[in-house]
């Protein structure tokens, strides 16, 4: 479960996935994010949406590893209500289209009963990383340039 969650509460690889987010009291960006009237800044309700995407597409991992999915861009997002300090939201996000390469999702923030956002079209791309590292020597840099 990534740690960010407070809980999982189902995930079917690449068809959906249901998270629990805490919002705690003490968050240190409630201090400028308004002194007077403080909420969670949308950004990071959109950083978690692409986080329990990224859940939805690959399933549970183990501690520490990269799902490998990263945020590509989102388009009509609507911010609702806002979440305040103490909330505890539930993220709902459906796999519209996956294919190798990117997927695209939509998603809701329900908060105390009632829906804080919508995200109808969430899009990602998956990252290509080599399983081993791979060193490259100044000789080997120099001859893949055609610098010889």
């Amino acid at each position: 479960m990534p740690a960010r969650f407070d809980a999982v509460i189902e995930v079917v690889p690449r068809v959906r996935a249901r998270v629990v987010r805490n919002v705690p009291q003490t968050l240190a960006v409630f201090e400028t994010h308004f002194p007077r009237l403080r909420v969670l800044p949308g950004v990071l309700l959109l950083d978690d949406v692409a986080a329990a995407a990224a859940l939805a597409l690959t399933g549970p991992l183990p501690a520490g590893r990269h799902p490998g999915w990263v945020l590509g861009s989102v388009s009509r997002v609507r911010y609702r209500h806002f979440v305040r300090p103490g909330d505890q939201v539930e993220i709902d996000v459906q796999v519209v289209s996956a294919d190798g390469s990117s997927a695209s999702c939509r998603a809701q923030a329900v908060a105390a009963g009632r829906v804080v956002a919508t995200f109808r079209s969430v899009a990602l791309t998956r990252l290509v990383v080599a399983e081993e590292p791979v060193l490259v020597t100044a000789s080997g840099a120099s001859a893949m340039w055609g610098d010889d």
